[in-house]
């Protein structure tokens, strides 16, 4: 007898061990589907941000293409503009070659003056003919405003047309304090944006903002960065999404990108 409560025991002992170990891996199963779950979830959000971030960059790549149209074009018209210049420069120097010439002419006449009648008739008829050459070169004057001039207008406003054919001049040393205050009295906050693009080489900037946020030519905006006034730009190309603006000569090694742009009140 004794023996078999022996056997009993045993298979007492090895039956609550197993249960021991069946529970175990019951635990254990639960676990696994847990884990499971959490990983198909979290490899359905990977998914879902895998799509996001094609799509993000399907999107940063149409962007950048749009921002280098933009650029390619106002490069060319800023070359337009700079062939422009120099054919004025040229005409410039050619008209100051006019005035020495017109000048020593000026003296020729007086000098000759006491030489008789004959001389006066002569001198008549040169200074005729320097009148003639003024009216000629009065008219190159206005052909050349009327014609070339008007190649490089980007800005069809008439009362912008002169702003439009020359960057903004430097500031003197007794301006900067000026020039800061009419900004900060300028700068009521609107529209606000920022840079994307500094194009140190032709002097403008590309501002996230475009014709669907209601920027026109001509429109101007203050830059600033971390509260501090920088300087001004002036809209002079827009499309739906980007613009490009202009800056002033000095403000080409102050600018930089992502700088806060906010319109002025017109």
């Amino acid at each position: 007898m004794y023996p078999l409560r022996g056997l009993e025991g045993h298979f007492g002992g090895v039956s609550y061990f197993y249960q021991q170990e069946h529970e175990k891996n019951i635990q254990l199963q639960i676990q696994i589907d847990e884990l499971n779950t959490r990983q198909r979830i979290t490899e359905d959000k990977l998914s879902e941000t895998k799509k996001l971030v094609t799509e993000f960059q399907l999107k940063l790549q149409e962007a950048k293409a749009k921002v280098e149209i933009l650029i390619n074009e106002l490069t060319q018209e800023k070359t337009v503009r700079l062939e422009a210049s120099n054919k004025l420069n040229q005409i410039s120097a050619d008209l100051e070659q006019q005035k020495v010439l017109r000048q020593d002419l000026e003296k020729r006449l007086n000098q000759s003056e006491a030489d008789g009648k004959l001389i006066k008739d002569q001198m008549k008829i040169m200074a005729k003919e320097k009148m003639d050459l003024v009216d000629k070169i009065k008219n190159l004057e206005s052909g050349v405003n009327d014609v070339e001039l008007g190649k490089v207008v980007v800005n069809t406003d008439k009362t912008s047309v002169n702003q439009s054919t020359k960057w903004p001049a430097k500031a003197t040393n007794n301006e900067p304090v000026k020039s800061e205050k009419k900004i900060e009295s300028s700068a009521i906050k609107s529209l606000e944006g920022k840079i994307i693009v500094v194009n140190k080489e032709y002097n403008f900037a590309v501002i996230n903002l475009g014709s669907k946020d209601k920027v026109s030519v001509g429109d101007e905006f203050v830059i600033s960065r971390a509260g501090k006034l920088i300087g001004d730009l002036k809209v002079e190309k827009v499309h739906e999404a980007m613009s490009a603006a202009g800056f002033a000569v000095d403000l080409k090694d102050l600018i930089k990108e992502n700088d806060l742009v906010t319109q002025k009140i017109k």
